[in-house]
């Protein structure tokens, strides 16, 4: 297997985000997250032994998890968020076959393995144990994203990325097959936030940490100019008519169970006991014929 693209700065972003947790982080997506996840979490009608907080920057998910598990362990990636210890989301301090239930909100964005790191995740699941998480998609932040690509591009005759390469969707799924889970799902939800101008929309992704951590960064930062080409531009394209600006986050939502016996299997091809045809109440219509024939 290849070895993984290294495209963030993990340990800028670690840095980052402690000062971000130690300067109040802002936790409007965060409690967004945990309330979807005490949702789905409800469909499901066990309790669980043993559950883990992977990464996730706020406790918030936390009372969630009391309410399903007998044992909570916490881990953060950075000193400050109230966690049992402090790990890496690419080098998970777990035993094999030690959880019942792990969930990670909004933090495994930031990996630069995935696939690695969800197999060290259903690694660490007992038989029948669930893995829950949302990370951020690949269409959040693609308002800032063209704004900042054309402003600078204006200014400076050139561009360099800003924007994380977040995960697609469909990619996401084929991931957790290959990380070995059955079951899987994934989904994901548009979430819009209004602000009042651009700068708002700055000040609260570097308060959570966000700032630009790509391997590929400028060592400059953005220059005045870009920065006020790139404000109109977004209040020119993306204001609704009270003048306030959308900012759009997409939350992509996986989960997996650990392989188990008891699990439901998809049937053999030609296993079914009833036709297609009959259940839509429409012909049959065999290989190689044509309607009307």
């Amino acid at each position: 297997m290849s070895e993984p693209s290294i495209v963030f700065d993990r340990a800028l972003g670690r840095a980052r985000l402690s000062r971000a947790l130690a300067g109040g982080y802002p936790d409007f997506l965060l409690a967004r997250a945990a309330y979807d996840l005490e949702e789905r979490l409800s469909a499901v009608l066990r309790r669980f032994a043993v559950a883990a907080d992977l990464g996730t920057p706020l406790p918030l998910a936390a009372p969630v998890l009391r309410a399903k598990a007998d044992a909570l362990l916490r881990m953060a990636e950075a000193a400050g968020g109230a966690a049992d210890l402090v790990g890496d989301l690419e080098h998970l301090p777990l035993a094999p076959e030690s959880l019942d239930l792990a969930v990670s909100l909004l933090a495994l964005q930031g990996v630069n393995d995935l696939p690695g790191t969800l197999i060290q995740i259903r690694r660490a699941l007992r038989p029948d144990g669930l893995f829950i998480g949302c990370l951020v998609g690949g269409r959040s932040l693609q308002e800032l994203r063209q704004t900042l690509l054309e402003a600078e591009a204006e200014t400076s005759g050139g561009a360099s990325p800003r924007i994380a390469p977040f995960a697609d969707l469909r990619d996401v799924g084929s991931l957790l097959q290959r990380a070995g889970f059955a079951l899987p799902v994934v989904d994901s939800e548009v979430v819009t936030v209004r602000y009042r101008d651009m700068f708002g929309l700055l000040r609260d992704l570097r308060a959570m940490g966000w700032g630009n951590a790509l391997i590929a960064r400028r060592s400059s930062g953005l220059r005045r100019d870009t920065l006020m080409r790139a404000a109109a531009l977004y209040a020119e394209r993306y204001a609704d008519p009270d003048g306030r600006l959308r900012a759009t986050f997409e939350i992509v939502w996986l989960s997996g169970w650990a392989p188990h016996e008891s699990q439901q299997k998809p049937l053999r091809p030609g296993s079914a006991k009833a036709r297609l045809a009959d259940a839509l109440g429409v012909p049959e219509i065999k290989t190689g014929e044509k309607p009307g024939q």
